[in-house]
């Protein structure tokens, strides 16, 4: 048999144009649906590991999508305070090894300052934290990983939440009555070991001091600087939400049970998570349905393009043929000329799609806080194989109709 790449690679050296064009075309329709799968599967698995040390959430009657994305992923917007008698109640559940109140309402440049207790700290760190230590008075405060504050640093916390208090920084009018400074001064103290959620960026402090700033009872007598529990059931304010940490797994479903309730609502932030999921795999599925189509598409037309490149050559192909080149001879090289056409272009989309996936992982993270990290995987592998076994499968169209063209009708 003779070898056919020669002649192959003498096609593509004739015409490197085309050549060129046909692969960044499939190309880009592969690098679109590799993106969306590596993209959605290092969204699951980075919003996954930032909800890890959320056990259980205990937050107001109401959407729990809504809680979780509020006290999980510290998004702004409003939410229903849970009422000060489920609080207490919560604060003695003796199955309960960390409750941790989430509180609202401050920031400082941008960063959401959010009000818990010292255990969450320790416990959303990973049991220590990375530099300095845990506030142990109202004016200490202890910032995410990824906070360009220092410890040492000073700052005044600013009324308003995160970014919506910047969104408004040119009226006036807004800035007096929401974005302005509390005349208390805070020390950072402690640098948090990275999370990977939006807790890298956020200044946590004593939630006594933010139920202070906002006239609140602080749970402990008048005038006492304790931080931390144990509360007093009659001074405690309601939150926002409370995180808990059961003592065991059974306890976990037993309170989530117990606070799914009227006057409240209980969940595994997982729970919430798995149903996110679905509703991103059902798109995704659609998304990889729609990619796929026009993939294919892509490729008839390419094939179609192929078809009149080639009837430029039936006349050598045909001279080959009446010098003796048997016909299998023929077929195999039209059919590698286009099978090469459809696997390098295929192979580079899979390069294009990681680095797109890429691109965007990094901008979300820059968004969110969350951190994700785009990675090649088997969904993105059998993408690139079934586009070019469909190139392959399709690529015998030219190859058997100019294999059976009678040699004399394309001398003539």
């Amino acid at each position: 048999m003779m070898n056919p790449l020669p002649l192959v690679l003498a096609t593509l050296r004739r015409n490197p144009i085309t050549t060129v064009t046909f692969m960044a075309l499939i190309a880009a329709a592969v690098g679109l649906g590799v993106a969306i799968t590596a993209q959605e599967r290092a969204l699951k698995r980075g919003s996954a590991h930032a909800a890890d040390r959320f056990d259980l959430v205990i937050a107001a009657p109401g959407s729990q999508t809504d809680a979780m994305l509020k006290s999980v992923f510290l998004r702004t917007g409003t939410i229903e305070l849970l009422k000060p008698d489920v609080v207490a109640r919560v604060f003695a559940e003796p199955n309960a090894e960390i409750v941790a109140p989430i509180a609202f309402g401050d920031s400082h440049d941008g960063a959401p300052i959010v009000g818990s207790v010292p255990d969450f700290v320790t416990h959303l760190s990973g049991g220590a934290l990375s530099e300095g230590h845990v506030f142990a008075d109202h004016e200490e405060a202890v910032v995410g990983h990824a906070s360009p504050l220092k410890i040492g640093d000073t700052f005044h916390p600013t009324h308003g939440e995160g970014r919506m208090g910047e969104e408004h920084h040119d009226d006036d009018d807004h800035d007096e009555d929401h974005a302005h400074e509390h005349g208390v001064e805070l020390t950072v103290v402690g640098r948090m070991a990275p999370t990977g959620s939006p807790w890298d960026t956020a200044i946590v402090v004593p939630v006594e001091l933010t139920w202070e700033l906002h006239n609140l009872p602080t749970g402990h007598e008048k005038g006492s600087e304790q931080v931390g529990p144990p509360y007093l059931s009659e001074r405690l304010p309601g939150v926002p939400a409370l995180v808990v940490k059961p003592d065991s797994v059974a306890a976990a479903y037993g309170l989530r049970a117990r606070y799914k309730a009227q006057d409240s609502t209980a969940f595994f932030p997982a729970e919430v998570l798995v149903e996110l999921y679905e509703l991103l795999g059902d798109m995704r599925s659609l998304m990889n349905v729609m990619a796929l189509s026009t993939q294919t598409l892509v490729i008839i037309a390419i094939l179609a393009g192929v078809m009149v490149l080639l009837r430029l050559y039936r006349v050598q192909f045909s001279i080959l043929r009446a010098l003796g080149a048997p016909r299998g001879f023929i077929f195999l090289t039209i059919w590698s000329y286009v099978a090469l056409i459809v696997t390098v272009g295929a192979m580079a989309g899979l390069a294009l799609g990681m680095g797109l996936a890429g691109i965007v992982s990094t901008a979300f993270t820059a968004e969110t806080g969350i951190a994700l990290q785009a990675s090649l995987g088997g969904p993105e592998l059998a993408l690139v194989a079934a586009i070019i076994a469909i190139g392959m499968a399709v690529a015998t169209v030219p190859a058997a109709l100019l294999y059976r063209k009678p040699v004399i009708d394309a001398l003539r």
